[in-house]
Protein backbone atom coordinates (compact mmCIF):
# COMPACT_ATOMS: atom_id res chain seq x y z
CA UNK A 1 0.00 0.00 0.00
CA UNK A 2 1.49 3.36 -1.03
CA UNK A 3 0.72 6.95 -0.19
CA UNK A 4 1.50 10.17 -2.05
CA UNK A 5 2.77 12.89 0.34
CA UNK A 6 0.31 15.76 0.70
CA UNK A 7 1.61 19.32 0.81
CA UNK A 8 -1.44 20.59 2.72
CA UNK A 9 -0.52 18.30 5.62
CA UNK A 10 3.17 19.23 5.41
CA UNK A 11 4.10 15.59 4.78
CA UNK A 12 7.77 14.69 4.37
CA UNK A 13 8.32 11.00 5.09
CA UNK A 14 11.55 9.87 6.74
CA UNK A 15 13.22 7.00 4.89
CA UNK A 16 16.92 7.22 5.85
CA UNK A 17 17.68 4.05 7.86
CA UNK A 18 20.81 5.55 9.41
CA UNK A 19 18.84 8.52 10.75
CA UNK A 20 16.09 6.20 12.00
CA UNK A 21 18.72 4.11 13.83
CA UNK A 22 20.28 7.24 15.35
CA UNK A 23 16.90 8.45 16.56
CA UNK A 24 16.03 5.12 18.14
CA UNK A 25 19.46 4.91 19.78
CA UNK A 26 18.99 8.33 21.39
CA UNK A 27 15.59 7.40 22.87
CA UNK A 28 16.72 4.59 25.20
CA UNK A 29 13.18 3.24 25.11
CA UNK A 30 12.14 0.25 27.23
CA UNK A 31 9.21 -2.15 27.02
CA UNK A 32 7.57 -0.83 30.22
CA UNK A 33 7.04 2.64 28.78
CA UNK A 34 4.03 4.34 27.21
CA UNK A 35 4.98 6.15 24.02
CA UNK A 36 3.00 8.53 21.82
CA UNK A 37 3.97 9.21 18.22
CA UNK A 38 2.60 12.31 16.50
CA UNK A 39 2.39 12.17 12.71
CA UNK A 40 3.58 8.57 12.20
CA UNK A 41 3.34 8.84 8.42
CA UNK A 42 3.79 5.39 6.92
CA UNK A 43 5.32 3.95 10.07
CA UNK A 44 9.08 4.46 9.60
CA UNK A 45 9.50 4.93 13.37
CA UNK A 46 6.31 3.18 14.42
CA UNK A 47 7.50 -0.23 13.29
CA UNK A 48 10.85 -0.31 15.13
CA UNK A 49 9.25 1.18 18.25
CA UNK A 50 6.72 -1.65 18.33
CA UNK A 51 9.50 -4.25 18.10
CA UNK A 52 10.63 -3.02 21.53
CA UNK A 53 7.40 -4.32 23.05
CA UNK A 54 6.29 -0.96 24.43
CA UNK A 55 2.76 0.46 24.48
CA UNK A 56 2.37 2.92 21.59
CA UNK A 57 -0.35 5.41 20.71
CA UNK A 58 -0.15 7.25 17.41
CA UNK A 59 -2.03 10.39 16.41
CA UNK A 60 -2.51 10.94 12.67
CA UNK A 61 -4.61 13.57 10.88
CA UNK A 62 -4.57 12.09 7.35
CA UNK A 63 -7.38 9.52 7.14
CA UNK A 64 -5.71 7.69 4.26
CA UNK A 65 -2.61 7.18 6.40
CA UNK A 66 -4.78 6.03 9.30
CA UNK A 67 -6.23 3.33 7.03
CA UNK A 68 -2.73 2.38 5.84
CA UNK A 69 -1.42 2.11 9.41
CA UNK A 70 -4.41 0.06 10.59
CA UNK A 71 -3.81 -2.40 7.78
CA UNK A 72 -0.04 -2.52 8.22
CA UNK A 73 -0.14 -3.03 12.00
CA UNK A 74 -3.40 -4.96 12.40
CA UNK A 75 -1.64 -7.71 14.38
CA UNK A 76 -0.20 -5.28 16.94
CA UNK A 77 -2.19 -5.38 20.18
CA UNK A 78 -0.02 -2.76 21.93
CA UNK A 79 -0.81 -0.10 19.33
CA UNK A 80 -3.68 2.39 19.40
CA UNK A 81 -4.25 4.55 16.33
CA UNK A 82 -6.09 7.84 16.79
CA UNK A 83 -7.47 9.62 13.74
CA UNK A 84 -7.26 13.15 15.08
CA UNK A 85 -5.75 16.61 14.86
CA UNK A 86 -2.84 16.70 17.32
CA UNK A 87 -3.44 20.42 17.94
CA UNK A 88 -6.85 19.56 19.42
CA UNK A 89 -6.03 16.15 20.89
CA UNK A 90 -6.28 15.63 24.67
CA UNK A 91 -2.94 13.98 25.46
CA UNK A 92 -3.69 14.09 29.20
CA UNK A 93 -6.35 11.38 28.65
CA UNK A 94 -3.76 8.79 27.56
CA UNK A 95 -1.69 8.02 30.71
CA UNK A 96 -2.87 5.27 33.04
CA UNK A 97 -1.94 4.55 36.66
CA UNK A 98 0.05 7.79 37.09
CA UNK A 99 2.46 6.86 34.31
CA UNK A 100 4.16 9.50 32.20
CA UNK A 101 4.18 9.67 28.43
CA UNK A 102 7.24 9.73 26.21
CA UNK A 103 6.43 11.57 23.00
CA UNK A 104 8.06 11.49 19.58
CA UNK A 105 7.13 13.07 16.28
CA UNK A 106 8.19 14.36 12.90
CA UNK A 107 6.23 17.59 13.17
CA UNK A 108 4.98 19.54 10.14
CA UNK A 109 6.87 22.83 10.08
CA UNK A 110 3.72 24.94 9.87
CA UNK A 111 2.26 23.70 13.17
CA UNK A 112 5.35 22.76 15.16
CA UNK A 113 5.42 25.73 17.55
CA UNK A 114 1.70 25.80 18.52
CA UNK A 115 1.76 22.00 18.85
CA UNK A 116 4.70 22.06 21.25
CA UNK A 117 2.98 24.64 23.43
CA UNK A 118 -0.22 22.60 23.33
CA UNK A 119 1.75 19.62 24.62
CA UNK A 120 3.44 21.70 27.31
CA UNK A 121 -0.01 22.63 28.63
CA UNK A 122 -0.09 18.93 29.57
CA UNK A 123 3.54 18.75 30.71
CA UNK A 124 2.64 17.20 34.09
CA UNK A 125 1.95 13.89 32.33
CA UNK A 126 4.96 13.99 29.98
CA UNK A 127 8.37 12.46 30.71
CA UNK A 128 10.11 13.83 27.63
CA UNK A 129 9.64 14.70 23.97
CA UNK A 130 11.79 14.04 20.93
CA UNK A 131 10.89 15.99 17.81
CA UNK A 132 12.09 16.31 14.26
CA UNK A 133 11.82 20.01 13.44
CA UNK A 134 13.21 22.56 11.04
CA UNK A 135 16.79 23.14 12.24
CA UNK A 136 16.22 26.88 12.47
CA UNK A 137 13.41 26.23 14.96
CA UNK A 138 15.57 23.86 17.02
CA UNK A 139 18.38 26.45 17.07
CA UNK A 140 15.92 29.04 18.38
CA UNK A 141 14.55 26.68 21.03
CA UNK A 142 18.04 25.91 22.34
CA UNK A 143 19.56 29.41 21.97
CA UNK A 144 21.21 31.13 24.92
CA UNK A 145 21.04 34.82 25.88
CA UNK A 146 23.31 36.96 23.73
CA UNK A 147 22.98 34.85 20.59
CA UNK A 148 21.23 35.99 17.42
CA UNK A 149 18.81 33.03 17.55
CA UNK A 150 17.68 33.85 21.10
CA UNK A 151 14.08 35.07 21.22
CA UNK A 152 10.55 34.46 22.47
CA UNK A 153 10.63 30.76 21.58
CA UNK A 154 13.90 30.29 23.50
CA UNK A 155 12.60 32.01 26.65
CA UNK A 156 9.20 30.34 26.76
CA UNK A 157 10.37 26.83 25.87
CA UNK A 158 13.19 27.01 28.42
CA UNK A 159 10.72 28.07 31.09
CA UNK A 160 8.88 24.79 30.54
CA UNK A 161 11.74 22.38 29.85
CA UNK A 162 15.41 21.66 29.36
CA UNK A 163 16.29 21.66 25.69
CA UNK A 164 18.97 19.77 23.76
CA UNK A 165 19.81 19.63 20.07
CA UNK A 166 20.73 15.99 19.38
CA UNK A 167 21.75 15.97 15.71
CA UNK A 168 20.96 17.41 12.28
CA UNK A 169 18.99 15.61 9.58
CA UNK A 170 19.68 16.49 5.91
CA UNK A 171 16.86 17.06 3.39
CA UNK A 172 17.67 13.90 1.41
CA UNK A 173 16.58 11.81 4.42
CA UNK A 174 12.96 12.57 3.48
CA UNK A 175 10.56 11.96 0.63
CA UNK A 176 9.87 14.50 -0.69
CA UNK A 177 13.06 16.31 0.35
CA UNK A 178 12.27 19.61 2.10
CA UNK A 179 14.17 22.75 1.14
CA UNK A 180 15.60 23.16 4.64
CA UNK A 181 17.78 21.26 7.09
CA UNK A 182 16.01 19.47 9.94
CA UNK A 183 17.21 18.51 13.42
CA UNK A 184 16.22 16.33 16.37
CA UNK A 185 15.56 18.10 19.66
CA UNK A 186 15.01 16.59 23.12
CA UNK A 187 12.66 18.45 25.47
CA UNK A 188 12.39 17.39 29.11
CA UNK A 189 9.69 19.20 31.15
CA UNK A 190 10.97 20.64 34.42
CA UNK A 191 9.61 19.03 37.58
CA UNK A 192 9.74 22.53 39.04
CA UNK A 193 10.05 25.67 36.88
CA UNK A 194 13.60 27.10 37.01
CA UNK A 195 12.22 30.54 37.98
CA UNK A 196 9.14 31.77 39.80
CA UNK A 197 6.58 33.26 37.44
CA UNK A 198 3.40 34.60 38.98
CA UNK A 199 1.48 34.84 35.72
CA UNK A 200 2.45 33.05 32.51
CA UNK A 201 0.29 35.29 30.34
CA UNK A 202 2.16 38.32 31.63
CA UNK A 203 5.51 36.62 31.05
CA UNK A 204 4.50 35.88 27.48
CA UNK A 205 3.29 39.46 27.01
CA UNK A 206 6.56 40.94 28.27
CA UNK A 207 8.66 38.60 26.13
CA UNK A 208 6.63 39.35 22.99
CA UNK A 209 6.86 43.09 23.61
CA UNK A 210 10.59 42.99 24.33
CA UNK A 211 11.40 41.04 21.17
CA UNK A 212 8.89 42.84 18.91
CA UNK A 213 11.68 45.14 17.70
CA UNK A 214 14.92 43.40 18.57
CA UNK A 215 17.17 46.39 17.93
CA UNK A 216 15.34 48.62 20.40
CA UNK A 217 16.59 49.01 23.95
CA UNK A 218 14.38 47.87 26.80
CA UNK A 219 13.54 51.46 27.78
CA UNK A 220 11.95 51.84 24.36
CA UNK A 221 10.52 48.39 23.67
CA UNK A 222 8.92 48.10 27.13
CA UNK A 223 7.96 51.75 27.72
CA UNK A 224 4.25 50.99 27.32
CA UNK A 225 4.48 48.35 30.05
CA UNK A 226 7.08 49.39 32.59
CA UNK A 227 8.88 52.54 33.72
CA UNK A 228 12.62 52.82 33.12
CA UNK A 229 13.32 53.36 36.83
CA UNK A 230 11.46 50.17 37.66
CA UNK A 231 13.71 48.28 35.21
CA UNK A 232 16.78 49.74 36.94
CA UNK A 233 15.38 48.74 40.35
CA UNK A 234 15.44 45.12 39.14
CA UNK A 235 19.19 45.45 38.37
CA UNK A 236 18.46 45.27 34.65
CA UNK A 237 20.08 47.82 32.34
CA UNK A 238 17.34 49.66 30.42
CA UNK A 239 19.89 50.41 27.67
CA UNK A 240 20.28 46.69 26.95
CA UNK A 241 18.33 44.74 24.36
CA UNK A 242 15.98 41.82 24.91
CA UNK A 243 18.43 39.27 23.46
CA UNK A 244 20.79 39.62 26.47
CA UNK A 245 18.14 39.08 29.16
CA UNK A 246 17.97 35.75 30.95
CA UNK A 247 14.80 33.84 31.73
CA UNK A 248 15.17 35.07 35.33
CA UNK A 249 15.25 38.68 34.10
CA UNK A 250 12.05 38.23 32.14
CA UNK A 251 10.45 36.57 35.17
CA UNK A 252 11.39 39.56 37.34
CA UNK A 253 9.89 42.01 34.86
CA UNK A 254 6.62 40.09 34.50
CA UNK A 255 6.28 39.52 38.27
CA UNK A 256 6.74 43.24 38.91
CA UNK A 257 3.94 44.07 36.48
CA UNK A 258 1.62 41.58 38.18
CA UNK A 259 2.46 43.10 41.59
CA UNK A 260 1.65 46.57 40.24
CA UNK A 261 -1.70 45.30 38.91
CA UNK A 262 -2.56 43.99 42.39
CA UNK A 263 -1.70 47.21 44.23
Amino acid sequence: MTHTPRKRFGQNFLHDHTIIYNILSSLQATSEEHWVEIGPGMGALTEPLLTMGLHLDVVELDRDLVALLKDKFKQQDKLQIFSADALKFDFSALPQHNEKLRIIGNLPYNISTPLMFHLLDNSACIEDMHFMLQKEVVDRICAIPGSKKYGRLSVMMQYYCTTELLFDVPPESFDPAPKVMSAIVRLVPHEQPPVTVNNLKMLNRVVIQAFSQRRKTLRNSLKKLIDENAIIALNIDPASRAEVLSLADFASLSNLLIEEDLT
